[in-house]
């Protein structure tokens, strides 16, 4: 008997069915993944790019920046575009240049786009456009990510397509861009949101407005439209805080202030001070009134000279924005930051979610770690940020310590000099980052890192991969009384030039931190709130300047030489060949600028040999 094989043949539905499976359950892996191509989303993968690391950055619209293409909504950025300094220093210049992205392309400047000193808002789409295709950005567009969760040692997630993928770490750079609406305030249905609100005056010709919010975009706002007007009044819990008080460039700026003009000359409109808790907002007679939540007859209140008592044609919100949370899968937490940064995520001082390692936050999203003082939620202060975030990760996970330059101590008052005069990273960052000092144990060498962030240095080794007992922070810093929404910041005594005052410098000045051993976990704890670090060793200010230009000899360069001397116990100065000799044949030690073997034992060149400086004195041995 034969037996015959016949082939088995699958249905063919099945086999669809199987492949489409396979289809739908395999995912895209990349080490990196950077959620959103705003800003800080392309400056971090302008970082990781020029490394050739394995990144993704994924954008859920067709253009860069997206955000830009809606706000502002009247067009006008408030980020200086200052063309022209008098220097040449690209480094020096970044310091008035809010705009512009760090990268090796000089064409790739704000200046070239615009010479508005606060251009409008296309520009930038425009500048974020061609920074990613010039640089050859990998951003892929149209991309929703969804359902981020954290499996063993993954991040997966998935697309408006459904289309999964995993990353070894995640950065998410998606800004703060969802509108903030108060859910405890009843007829919220009647207003109209900043993001909604319409760009043409003419649509308020002779209406009464009310105006909910104190920032930037309810000012924004009001001039855009007060000229055309009966009324705008403008309500807020907390007081109006001018950036030129707070040192604080996301509070109110000169450019939007108008408002405060024509309520202080008293021209009908208004700004006052309330909470939106306690009252609703009613509909009556196709008007809009406030009214207290206990008050359900009467929409005018009880107090006849109550500030809002008068209807209003239109109201406005302009509550700012929080994080979107959404993109995270239920099991994801996501903490909120404390106080008046609880709508920036919780992060650690290495941009870290709290809950979720391997997740890093870049941008505007950590600005609760300097929220109200510092620069860290606009693009002059994160693109530091973001370049400090990539030196982490690139110790962190590939072994490549923090950059830094050695140089022998000799060299080291016009190492930093040249940085407190050129640096735009510390100068922006100010209080957040600093440069670093880290002095090698022969006491003869140091090591320089710029732009650290302060608040890990009690770990130095652990964030930089520099062993260290000795360092010298420089941080820059304004006074601790000097600013403040209610200070007088034009006093007749707001500022010092006297050397010997330097520690009661108002304005933005260096101030070095000089440790002996590094301040530990406990010391950063325990430091007030106010202070920058815990008390050194050594403290040094260096007096403010009116042009912040710490070059003057007896005001900046001295004191800072005798800073540095007591701290290294060796004479700094520098001699010439004469005086060298002189102090060789009249002392038994001479100054390290003097020391022939202390140059050669660094590999350099010697300055002077005992010979060459008989040969130079005319004198012979």
């Amino acid at each position: 008997m034969t037996l015959t094989m016949r082939p088995y043949y699958l249905p063919l539905t099945f086999v669809f069915l199987s492949i489409s499976i396979v289809i739908a359950t395999s995912s895209i892996h990349h080490d990196y993944c950077v959620i959103g191509a705003g800003p800080s989303g392309l400056q971090i993968g302008y970082f990781l790019h020029q490394k050739n690391r394995d990144y993704i950055i994924f954008e859920r619209n067709n253009v860069s920046g997206s955000f830009y293409v809606k706000y502002p909504r009247h067009r006008k950025l408030i980020s200086i575009n200052k063309r022209n300094t008098g220097k040449t220093n690209k480094e020096f210049n970044l310091r008035h240049d809010w705009n512009s992205l760090l990268s090796h392309d000089e064409s790739l400047q704000i200046r070239h786009y615009s010479k508005e000193l606060f251009p409008h808002a296309d520009i930038l789409v425009k500048y974020l456009k061609d920074y990613t295709e010039k640089l050859g950005l990998k951003v892929q567009y149209n991309t929703n990510i969804q359902n981020i969760q954290r499996q063993e040692d993954l991040y997966t997630m998935e697309d408006n397509n459904d289309q999964r993928y995993t990353c070894s770490k995640l950065i998410v750079a998606t800004g703060i861009a969802t509108p903030n609406i108060p859910k405890d305030v009843a007829g919220m249905e009647y207003v109209i949101g900043y993001e909604d609100v319409s760009i043409n005056p003419e649509d308020f010709e002779g209406q009464t407005v009310l105006i909910l919010g104190r920032g930037n975009a309810a000012f924004e706002t009001a001039d855009a439209i007060y000229g055309n007007t009966n009324v705008v009044h403008m309500v807020a819990r907390s007081r109006v805080r001018l950036s030129w008080a707070t040192h604080y460039v996301g509070d109110l700026r000169a450019v939007n202030n108008g408002l405060l003009d024509t309520y202080q000359l008293k021209s009908l409109d208004g700004v006052l001070e309330a909470g939106l808790e306690e009252v609703k907002i009613v509909k009556k007679d196709g008007k809009l009134h406030l009214q207290f939540k206990e008050d359900e007859e009467d929409p005018v209140y009880s107090i006849d000279n109550f500030a809002l008592r008068d209807p209003y044609d239109k109201i406005i919100r302009c509550l700012g924005f929080v994080f979107d949370k959404s993109i995270f899968n239920n099991k994801t937490v996501i903490s909120s930051g404390k106080g008046r940064a609880k709508k920036y995520p919780k992060i650690t001082y290495d941009y870290e979610s709290v809950e979720n390692p391997g997740m890093f936050f870049a941008g505007t999203n950590t600005h609760s770690l300097d929220f109200r003082k510092s620069a860290g939620g606009f693009i002059h202060g994160f693109r530091y940020t973001a370049r400090a975030l990539h030196h982490l990760l690139e110790w962190r996970y590939h072994q490549v310590p923090w950059p830094s330059i050695t140089a022998p101590i000799t060299q080291i008052e016009n190492t930093i000099v040249k940085r407190l005069n050129e640096a735009s990273g510390t100068y922006q960052m100010f209080g957040v980052l600093g440069d670093i000092i880290v002095i090698k144990d022969n006491g003869l060498e140091f090591d320089y890192l710029e732009e650290f962030p302060i608040n890990l240095i009690d770990d130095f080794y652990k964030h930089s991969g520099h062993n260290v007992t000795r360092i010298i922070a420089i941080v820059m810093e304004y006074g601790k009384d000097f600013s403040g929404p209610g200070n007088d910041i034009f006093r007749i005594d707001r500022a010092t030039g006297e050397p010997a005052e330097a520690h009661q410098s108002n304005f933005l000045h260096p101030v070095f931190y000089y440790y002996d051993k590094l301040p530990t976990s406990e010391d950063m704890q325990k430091k007030p709130l106010r202070d920058v670090l815990p008390p050194p060793k050594l403290l040094h200010h260096i007096v403010e300047d009116f042009l912040t230009s710490w070059d003057g000899w007896t005001s900046h360069l001295l004191p800072l030489r005798r800073f540095l001397e007591e701290v290294f116990d060796q004479d700094l100065r520098s001699f010439f060949a004469d005086n060298c000799m002189k102090l060789a044949l009249t002392h038994r030690n001479v100054p390290l600028s003097c020391q022939a073997d202390f140059m050669e034992g660094q590999g350099l060149v010697p300055t002077y040999s005992l010979a060459q400086l008989a040969k130079d004195s005319k004198l012979l041995l």
